[in-house]
């Protein structure tokens, strides 16, 4: 590795020196026998969109709806509309290659453990690195079994020789169930049942089949929601970013088809950490140490149009600082041991046990 313009974390048995660089960011993460390549995190969002599909069948009746049923304004054909039931925001890590830093071993002491992300972060040192929280998925509760109206046709309905005559017949198998319905609750019925139990049996069955028969005239409306997810990563601010278009005739529809109405995002710093000086910056890039986030906070709020659908606040490394871990907490006095936040850089622990 060219040691020009680089400051390199030594490991010394336990003692490490560490200083930030910045001239590393040509050098690809990783950790060999020699030493480590290694990013500091920044936090970007997972946006979960999730939409509803309606599509309604007509049923094989519907134009006698209202003679036979006096059902009104029954839709004669099919139609699919599209509407947003929930907007959800998740925060996780994704490296920042503006900070770099390099870590090299003394070859003739015991190298420091040096845990990385998959794609380079720093997650601890001398010690096993936290995993990410998992994201969270959505998971479509499972379809109820679909009932076939026309089993409960009888044989005299699938004898009639038009649709308006079936439909007639069909009309008063209705009539006939809700009636018998009707009796079973008053007591009045030719054969009671000899429990409560016999009795909710019977009142389902009854209900299964008006409600079967009923959707020859009134027709059947599916129902799926299915989760589209967008991914974002600020660097600062942000105002009215367009993130998707939604249509209640297609659905989510890309931020370049005009089809569908805006829904923005827009990131607030919340200033929760003190701006550094440049001064304070610099010197620190010449002192001996580790660096991690001290992350500040963002509120990120998602808009449909001018209405408000989401707003979430999250603690943001790049609206915070980089600040300095000592290399005295290093000494070959101690062993040391840090773990960092998987999603901020954040120090979560820090431990250091004098040896035996």
């Amino acid at each position: 590795m060219n040691k020009k313009g680089l400051l390199f974390l030594v490991a010394c048995c336990s003692t490490l020196f560490a200083a930030a660089q910045t001239a590393v960011s040509t050098y690809q993460p990783g950790v060999t026998t020699e030493g480590a390549v290694y990013y500091l995190p920044k936090t970007a969002l997972r946006i979960s969109v999730l939409v509803e599909k309606s599509t309604y069948t007509p049923g094989d009746f519907a134009k006698y709806a209202s003679r036979y049923l006096r059902l009104n304004d029954v839709k004669q054909e099919g139609a699919t509309a599209y509407r947003i039931v929930g907007i959800s925001q998740q925060a996780f890590g994704v490296a920042d290659t503006s900070k770099v830093y390099a870590v090299r071993f003394n070859a003739k002491t015991v190298a420091a453990n040096v845990a990385l992300a998959d794609d380079g972060r720093l997650l601890a040192i001398n010690a096993e690195g936290k995993r990410q929280p998992d994201l969270k998925e959505f998971k479509a509760a499972p379809k109820g079994r679909q009932v076939n109206p026309r089993q409960f046709l009888t044989e005299e309905i699938l004898a009639a020789g038009s649709t308006a005559k079936m439909a007639e017949l069909t009309a008063r198998e209705i009539y006939d169930l809700r009636e018998n319905r009707s009796l079973l609750i008053k007591g009045q019925a030719d054969f009671m049942p000899s429990d409560g139990r016999q009795m909710q049996l019977m009142l389902g069955q009854l209900d299964a089949q008006d409600q079967a028969l009923t959707q020859l005239f009134q027709g059947t409306t599916e129902r799926d929601t299915v989760e589209q997810v967008f991914y974002f990563c600020p660097d600062g601010p942000v105002s009215k970013q367009l993130i998707f278009r939604f249509s209640k005739k297609f659905g989510v529809v890309e931020a370049d088809n005009l089809v569908g109405s805006p829904y923005y995002i827009n990131i607030e710093d919340e200033h929760t950490v003190p701006v550094l000086a440049a001064d304070a910056k610099n010197k620190k890039k010449n002192e001996n140490g580790i660096y991690v986030n001290v992350p500040g906070r963002m509120r990120s709020t998602i808009l449909g149009g001018v209405d408000v659908a989401d707003v979430s606040e999250f603690p943001a490394a790049q609206f915070g600082n980089v600040e300095l871990l000592s290399g005295e907490l290093f000494n070959k006095r101690y062993t040391t041991r840090l773990w960092l936040n998987p999603t901020t850089g954040a120090l979560e622990r820090l431990e250091a046990d004098e040896p035996k």
